[in-house]
C-alpha cells in the first residue's frame, strides 16, 4: 500500500469515526407537516421607535428602508406592525391619533402611513398590522380606560383601518385590541361586529398582546369571542406556550420579542427565539420590537432595533447584526410556507427548524446560541449549555431526492470581535439525502434550496456625527407632511405644523401644540406637554423661541435646556425650565413639574401675544431674556449637568411656537 492509499483509507476512517459520532436528525414530510409559517416581522411604534428615520435625507432613507423591507436583500421582513398613535407617551415618546378629538379626522398625521407605504413598495406581500398603545381623552369621555364606550372604541380603530385604505391604499390585514392592557370579551366581540358591518371582514383580530392568559383561558370558555379572535398573540414568551393556548387552535405569534441592544448578544438572543418560538412553542410568527433604532439614543430602551438609524442631521445609519441573522429565514421563507414536524432540539445544545412551500422547496434554519451570548433583555433565560458538535442531518419523504443545498452561515465571535454574518458559502452536496456539518458555538446556518438569496449593500453611509452645535427652525418647511418638525421628539403631547390663518404678519406657518384633554395614557404621561430636541449630552447651551398662548389665565409656555430625562420616564425629568405664563408672571424651575424654583417674577406676557424668549445656561448658572431685554439672570444649577433642549406647555393647552434656534458650546 503507498502513502496515497494509506492517506485515502485513514481519511476514509477519519470520515467514518466523525459521521459514527454526529448525532443523527432526520427532516421528512412523511408524517404529515406542522403549522402554516405567519412570518417574521418588526413593529415600529409603541414608542414613537421610528421617529427620526422619517427626517433623513436620500438617499440614506430609502437604504435603510431597503435594508428592512426589500425582499432578498437585508432583513427582507414579511411583517409590519405600527402603532395606531393615540397621542400619549407609549415608551419613548408619543405618536399623533388620527381623531385628537371626535370630529376630527386627517390620515396624514405621524409617519406609520409613510412607513407602511414604503414597506409596501418594497415588498407589495407583506402584512401590515395596527394596534393601539394609547387613546384620545374623548374616547373615554374623560376616563383613562377605554372599554366604558365600547362602540366608541371599536368605531374610532376601525376609522383607522378605514383610512388606510381610502387615503393611501394600504390594507391592514390584522388589529390589536390595546398593548399590554386588560382586554374585554364584550369589546372584542364588539370589534368584531363593527369590522364585518364596515366591510372589513377580511381583518382578523389578535389579542390579546399580553400574555398567554387569561386570553387562552377566555376562549376555551366563550366561543363567540373564539369565533371573534384570529391570533393568540403573547409579548416576551421566553419561546414558550402554555396548554391552554395550544388547545385553542388558533395561531400562536409572538407578537413581540426581543427588545434588546442590538450588539452581538443581540443578535444572539435573536436568532435563538427566531428558531426556538417554534421549536419550542409552536409559534408560527415573530415580531421585533422594535424595527429601526431611530430616537434619540438615551431615551428608554436605546437602540433596541434591528438597526440603527438615529442621526438623520448627519446621514449615518448602522446595519447591525439582527437583520443579517433575520436574512438567515426571511430571504429563504414567506408566510404560507409549512414547518416540518420534524423540528427540534441539538443534542449539544442549539436548534434546528426546516420549513417547505410544498413545491419541492425546503429551508433549514439551525442556531448554535450560548447562554451568555443570546440573553435577550426579558424574560430571564434559564442556564442551559451549548458545545461544538457534528450533526447529520437525513432528508426523507419528498426531499430525499435533493442533491444540493445553498449555504449561509453566521458565526459570532465573542472573542476576537472578528464575526462574520451571513455569508454565502459552497453549495451543500448529497448523497442519498444525507448531510453532516460541524457546528461550532454562536453559530447560525440556513441550508436551502432556494437560490435567490443575496447580502444586499451600499457605500457606507456619511459618518457619525453628533447633533449640529447651531440649528434654527422657522417651521416654514411643511413637506413632506409629517406632524412633527425634523429632530423634534414629542414626549408628551403633540406638537404639529400649523397654519396661523389670522395671522398675516410673520407668524403664519408655526408649530403647535393641540391637545387640550388628557389622552387614555399606556406609560406615565407628565402633565406638562414637552418635545425634546438636540444633544443630551450639552451641557452649555442658548434656546430661543417665539412663543404664543392660546389659553386665558392658566396657560403657559416654556423653553428649556438639559432635560435629562424621556420617555416613560419624562414626568420626573429635571433641567433649566423658563416657563412664561398668561397671567404675566415668569419662573424658572429645575424640574419638568415646577416644584423647584430657581427664579420667578413678572413679565407683562398676555394670551395672544407672540414673545421672543431666550435661555442660556453655562457651567451652574443660567440667565433668560424676553422678546431682548433680560429678565432675569444668573440662577444657579448644580444639576443637571446636561441634557437635551426642549418646548412645552403648562398643561395640556393651545399654544405656537417658531423662529427655534439653539447655539451650543
Amino acid at each position: 500500500m503507498d502513502c496515497r492509499e494509506s492517506a485515502l483509507l485513514v481519511s476514509v476512517l477519519l470520515l467514518a469515526l466523525d459521521l459514527c459520532s454526529a448525532q443523527n436528525y432526520v427532516l421528512s414530510d412523511d408524517g404529515g407537516l406542522g403549522r402554516v409559517f405567519d412570518g417574521i416581522g418588526g413593529l415600529s411604534g409603541g414608542g414613537a421607535t421610528s421617529r427620526l428615520l422619517v427626517s433623513y435625507a436620500e438617499p440614506y432613507r430609502s437604504q435603510v428602508l431597503d435594508f428592512l423591507f426589500k425582499p432578498n436583500f437585508g432583513a427582507s421582513l414579511h411583517i409590519l406592525k405600527v402603532e395606531i398613535g393615540g397621542d400619549a407617551q407609549t415608551t419613548d415618546g408619543t405618536e399623533p391619533s388620527h381623531m385628537h378629538y371626535e370630529n376630527d379626522e386627517n390620515y396624514y398625521r405621524g409617519y406609520e402611513w409613510w412607513l407602511m407605504k414604503e414597506a409596501k413598495k418594497r415588498n407589495p406581500n407583506i402584512t401590515l398590522i395596527g394596534l393601539p398603545w394609547a387613546f384620545p381623552g374623548w374616547v373615554g369621555h374623560g376616563k383613562n380606560w377605554p372599554y366604558d364606550y365600547p362602540d366608541v372604541t371599536a368605531t374610532y380603530v376601525v376609522n383607522w383601518i378605514l383610512g388606510a385604505k381610502q387615503y393611501h391604499d394600504l390594507d391592514i390585514q390584522y388589529v390589536g385590541i390595546w398593548n399590554e392592557r386588560s382586554f374585554d370579551n364584550k369589546y372584542i366581540k364588539l370589534l368584531r361586529y363593527t369590522l364585518d358591518k364596515s366591510g372589513l371582514e377580511r381583518v382578523k383580530i389578535i389579542a390579546s398582546d399580553n400574555l398567554w392568559e387569561p386570553i387562552a383561558f377566555s376562549l376555551l370558555l366563550d366561543p363567540e369571542l373564539s369565533t371573534a379572535v384570529d391570533v393568540i398573540g403573547a409579548h416576551y414568551p421566553g419561546t414558550t406556550t402554555i396548554t391552554e393556548a395550544l388547545k385553542t387552535q388558533k395561531k400562536l405569534w409572538s407578537s413581540e420579542d426581543y427588545s434588546t441592544f442590538n450588539n452581538e448578544v443581540g443578535g444572539g438572543c435573536w436568532a435563538r427565539i427566531l428558531n426556538q418560538n417554534y421549536v419550542n412553542g409552536q409559534m408560527t410568527a415573530t415580531i421585533s420590537w422594535n424595527l429601526v433604532a431611530s430616537y434619540y439614543e438615551d431615551l428608554p430602551f436605546g437602540r433596541d432595533g434591528l438597526m440603527t438609524a438615529e442621526e438623520p442631521w448627519s446621514g449615518n445609519y448602522v446595519v447591525e447584526s439582527p437583520i443579517w441573522i433575520t436574512a438567515h429565514t426571511t430571504q429563504f421563507t414567506q408566510p404560507g410556507w409549512t414547518y416540518l414536524q420534524t423540528v427540534g432540539h441539538l443534542a449539544q445544545g442549539g436548534s434546528y427548524i426546516a420549513l417547505t412551500d410544498g413545491k419541492g422547496n425546503l429551508t433549514v434554519v439551525i442556531e448554535t446560541m450560548t447562554h451568555n451570548h443570546s440573553v435577550c433583555i426579558r424574560p430571564p433565560l434559564p442556564p442551559f449549555n451549548v458545545t461544538s458538535q457534528n450533526a447529520t442531518f437525513q432528508l426523507k419523504g419528498s426531499f430525499a431526492s435533493i442533491k444540493e443545498l445553498q449555504v449561509w452561515r453566521s458565526q459570532f465571535d465573542f472573542k476576537t470581535s472578528k464575526a462574520s454574518f451571513f455569508e454565502k458559502l459552497k453549495p451543500l452536496k448529497l448523497v442519498d439525502g444525507l448531510f453532516t456539518l460541524n457546528l461550532a458555538e454562536d453559530e447560525v446556518y440556513t441550508l436551502t434550496t432556494i437560490s435567490t438569496g443575496s447580502k444586499g449593500s451600499y457605500p457606507d453611509p456619511p459618518p457619525s456625527a453628533p447633533f449640529p452645535k447651531v440649528y434654527k427652525d422657522d417651521f416654514d418647511v411643511r413637506s413632506p407632511p409629517f406632524s412633527e418638525a425634523p429632530y423634534f421628539a414629542d414626549q408628551t403631547g403633540v406638537f404639529e405644523y400649523y397654519i396661523n390663518l389670522t395671522d398675516p404678519g410673520p407668524h403664519v406657518f408655526t408649530l403647535r401644540q393641540v391637545l387640550t384633554e388628557r389622552p387614555i395614557t399606556w406609560a406615565t404621561d407628565a402633565d406638562q406637554t414637552i418635545s425634546v430636541i438636540g444633544d443630551y449630552y450639552w451641557q452649555n447651551l442658548t434656546v430661543t423661541c417665539d412663543v404664543f398662548m392660546e389659553k386665558m389665565n392658566a396657560g403657559g409656555v416654556f423653553i428649556a435646556a438639559r432635560v435629562d430625562k424621556g420617555g416613560q420616564s419624562i414626568r420626573s425629568a429635571k433641567g433649566v425650565f423658563f416657563w412664561v405664563f398668561a397671567d404675566g408672571t415668569y419662573k424658572v424651575t429645575n424640574d419638568l413639574v415646577g416644584e423647584t424654583v430657581l427664579a420667578e417674577g413678572q413679565s407683562g406676557t398676555e394670551v395672544y401675544g407672540w414673545y421672543t424668549l431666550s435661555l442660556t445656561v453655562k457651567g451652574q448658572y443660567a440667565s433668560g431674556s424676553l422678546n431682548g431685554y433680560p429678565l432675569w439672570k444668573n440662577a444657579v444649577v448644580l444639576t443637571p449637568k446636561a441634557g437635551w433642549a426642549a418646548i412645552g406647555t403648562r398643561s395640556f393647552e393651545l399654544a405656537q411656537f417658531d423662529n427655534f434656534a439653539l447655539v451650543a458650546e
